[in-house]
């Protein structure tokens, strides 16, 4: 029933709608990579380089004769498993943290939110920037760092959910039944504030996976020859005036993913956050 409810308000946002076929889309083509693609994204022919969109490569070919649209398909992967990953690891500590820190309160409290306030001090980018300088670069440590400037923000929710529903009345009836707070907190707390965190969850995931491209255009996450949306516009921009689709197609790719998610993330809030509702 409630899943009927939660779709009937959601398929009422066209623009949701839009926003959920889109990664749906970009899901299947992370996921059908190597049946979609018809060239190795990986196989240099300098004698293919920089050719023009055709109906043999129908993105282009790079400066070493790789094929746009191959490189694309399986940089989905990449991109969107850097997301998820980052996301992944700043919503389990932030998760953690939150529901330490609003269930118990107290010095706990006082300390995760120190803690929380300094990690919110720093600018996301420059958080990551300094993690990654520190890490080196890779893609591992991208994903490490989007994954730690995301904490505070799961941390943040969390708290705010946990104080206000600690309080109801059904908690004080399963403490009194002598309920410890390990099953207080994620048998019957966590579950019942499961929607802001999914709904920022979603919205965060375009943040991660345009945070993860950027530091990859600066050189600091996936290296060449990864076929990764945030190098592969690297690349491009030595070329723009010759070939500019080797930095137009990716860039495309990057923008229509984040335009989706921002459009789903938009619908689930509307649709599981009763106070939204009208």
């Amino acid at each position: 029933m409630r899943l009927k409810q939660f779709w009937e308000s959601f398929s009422k946002n066209k623009a949701a709608v839009v926003g959920g076929v889109i990664v749906l889309i970009y899901i299947l083509v992370a996921f059908f990579a190597p049946v979609l693609a018809i060239y190795d994204p990986y196989e240099i022919q300098l004698s293919n380089k920089l050719q023009p969109p055709s109906l043999e490569h129908w993105m282009g070919t790079d400066d070493k004769g790789r094929d746009i649209l191959a490189r694309i398909l399986y940089g989905s992967r990449l991109s969107m498993g850097v997301g998820f990953a980052a996301v992944s690891f700043g919503a389990f500590f932030g998760i953690i943290m939150g529901l330490v820190a609003g269930y118990y309160g107290g010095w706990l409290d006082t300390l995760i939110s120190r803690i929380l306030d300094v990690m919110l001090a720093f600018p996301g980018i420059l958080l990551a920037l300094a993690i990654i300088s520190a890490l080196g670069p890779s893609l591992i440590n991208v994903m490490i760092a989007v994954g730690v400037f995301s904490i505070p923000l799961f941390a943040r929710i969390v708290r705010g959910s946990m104080l206000e529903t600690k309080k109801l009345e059904y908690i004080d009836a399963i403490r009194s039944l002598g309920a410890n707070d390990a099953t207080i907190i994620f048998k019957h707390i966590l579950p019942n504030i499961l929607s802001p965190i999914i709904i920022q969850g979603t919205l965060r995931l375009a943040t991660a996976i345009l945070s993860a491209a950027g530091l990859s255009f600066l050189g600091l996450g996936a290296q060449p020859p990864s076929p990764e949306w945030g190098t592969m516009l690297s690349n491009g921009r030595d070329f723009l005036f010759s070939a500019p689709y080797m930095a137009v197609f990716p860039g495309l790719a990057i923008s229509i993913l984040v335009l989706g998610f921002n459009l789903f993330g938009d619908g689930l809030r509307d649709a599981l956050d009763p106070r939204l509702k009208s």
